[in-house]
């Protein structure tokens, strides 16, 4: 044996440290049980002294709510149900996984996987992986659902091990989801957010706020952070799962000349598809354009969840009905419901997620968290780049208890646009600077739905996986990412290289 091959790096230490303290960590359902019962402790006593938060665009400062009173109390019984069925992720990843799973069922997915992707070189698939999902924004948060559990099939068909690939998809697609070469959904938000910030100070000099103002910046960011998010996979992430072996026996198989009719007539359909829908979205006076026939924003990208449930939904069916997989009308709400069998888990855990995250939002904590950091900075009198690090490391930390990034921006940008562009810098640069911070530490806030949907995914392959094993998996990522982040922006700002179209460093 190759004892200088088999014997633990420093890394490796590292890394199993890291898994031992995840591991001992509380399933998901009781670990939220438990943030319930700190919060309610914590808001008590912070709402006893009487804070009160100043968020920017409010005429009154906005007081910690105590969940134990008799309003906490009477708020948390009266919405217990709504904060359930209301749980935005939650209509969202039901829906999605429906029509993901009647996908998978019917064999589409798998058929297109091997198809697509049998012959490629195992070497490369790390890095397609990793490209593809560091474009993920472009379909928002669904792309935290979609892309991975087909990356594991990539991983799976190619005889190499599918956590590594579902894994890796989401720890890219979240640690980059600021990035990518194409406009997004993201982009959208994070502008109509900004042009309200800018509106709060007059800054005496025009400023061309639009949707691509950060697109070199996040362009190049789009192209660099798959080259290290493939080789975290490859040579990090893999490594320490050990060899795979498919515990149901299956073999990677050729397929039959029904099932390749079956995907080819599956893709045509869906390139049928899509070029009715973006069809639709350009042409002039579409309904699916918005006011004044804009197409950033309109009712097309708010329908980006539906359109792609039609997508997967038309892709099944016309694979299932050529390769004989869907014989008759009942197989389709059979294969949904199956579906819907897996996610019982999910949905169990989310019945006390939803309680945590709605009480947090109604305490006020979160704001508060969010506005004392930056009003904090503000008060630091920090200039130059070591300022727009730490307001870097400022949303990378709240966005671990924010996770929505609109709503994050929506409270920083109020605060930091203003306080940075009277300092000279573009607003532009800052929202390039606030995608760093939104995006690194997603992969591993345990405040993150999406985070369960990996696990629940994870256990098809590894049932004994522990939330702090997945973690800690994720965290490989978290560092060289942000490292790499801030470098592009180094580049950027000591370059004085424009973020965008028309949008530079300084004012």
């Amino acid at each position: 044996m190759d004892t200088a091959r088999t014997r633990p790096t420093r890394l490796d230490r590292v890394f199993s440290g890291i898994e031992r303290v995840g591991s001992k960590l509380p399933e998901p359902f009781f670990l939220f049980v438990y943030l319930l019962a700190a919060l309610a402790v914590v808001s008590t006593a912070i709402a006893a002294f009487g804070v009160t938060v100043d968020v920017p665009g409010k005429d009154e400062p906005v007081p910690v709510r105590a969940v134990l009173s008799s309003e906490g109390l009477v708020w948390f019984l009266t919405n217990f149900v709504d904060n359930f069925i209301g749980f935005p992720p939650l209509g969202t990843v039901l829906a999605m996984m429906l029509v993901v799973g009647f996908a998978e069922r019917t064999g589409f997915l798998s058929a297109a996987v091997t198809l697509v992707f049998g012959r490629a070189p195992r070497w490369l698939l790390p890095y397609a992986v990793a490209f593809v999902a560091c474009q993920a924004h472009v379909m928002s948060d669904p792309s935290l659902i979609v892309i991975p559990p087909l990356a594991a099939l990539v991983f799976k068909a190619a005889g190499r091990h599918p956590v590594a690939g579902l894994v890796g998809a989401f720890a890219c697609g979240a640690t980059g989801y600021g990035g990518g070469i194409l406009v997004g959904s993201l982009d959208g938000l994070l502008v109509g957010i900004t042009e309200k910030a800018v509106q709060i100070a007059p800054l005496g000099v025009e400023v061309h706020v639009h949707i691509a103002m950060n697109y070199f910046f996040a362009a190049t960011a789009g192209l660099l952070l798959p080259l290290v998010g493939g080789f975290l996979i490859d040579r990090v992430l893999e490594p320490r799962l050990g060899p795979w072996s498919d515990p149901e026996g299956e073999q990677a198989a050729e397929l039959t000349a029904q099932q390749r009719k079956g995907v080819w007539r599956a893709f045509a359909v869906l390139v049928g598809y899509a070029v009715i829908a973006f069809g639709a979205w350009l042409v002039p006076g579409s309904f699916l354009r918005g006011e004044d026939g804009s197409l950033v924003p309109s009712p097309f990208l708010s329908s980006i969840v539906p359109l792609i449930i039609i997508a997967f939904l038309l892709a099944g069916l016309a694979y299932g009905l050529t390769a004989a997989t869907v014989t008759q009308r009942g197989d389709v709400p059979r294969m949904m419901t199956e579906t819907v069998k897996d996610m019982a888990g999910y949905i169990v855990f989310i019945f006390v997620a939803a309680q945590f995250i709605a009480l947090f939002t109604w305490t006020n904590l979160g704001t508060l968290i969010a506005i004392g950091a930056a009003d904090g900075l503000r008060a630091a009198h920090l200039t130059g780049f070591p300022a727009i690090i730490v307001m870097v490391l400022l949303a990378t930390v709240a966005n671990l208890f924010v996770t929505s990034g609109s709503a994050l921006w929506s409270l920083l940008a109020p605060v930091m646009v203003p306080a940075f562009s009277i300092l000279g810098y573009d607003p532009a640069f800052i929202q390039a600077a606030y995608r760093i911070g939104d995006s690194t530490t997603q992969a591993v806030s345990p405040l993150n739905a999406y985070v369960y949907i990996l696990l629940s995914v994870n256990r098809k392959y590894q049932p004994e996986t522990q939330l702090g094993t997945l973690l800690a998996r994720l965290s490989v990522f978290v560092l060289p990412f942000f490292a790499v982040w801030l470098l592009i922006l180094a580049v950027f700002y000591f370059f004085d290289l424009p973020v965008g179209p028309g949008s530079g460093i300084r004012l």
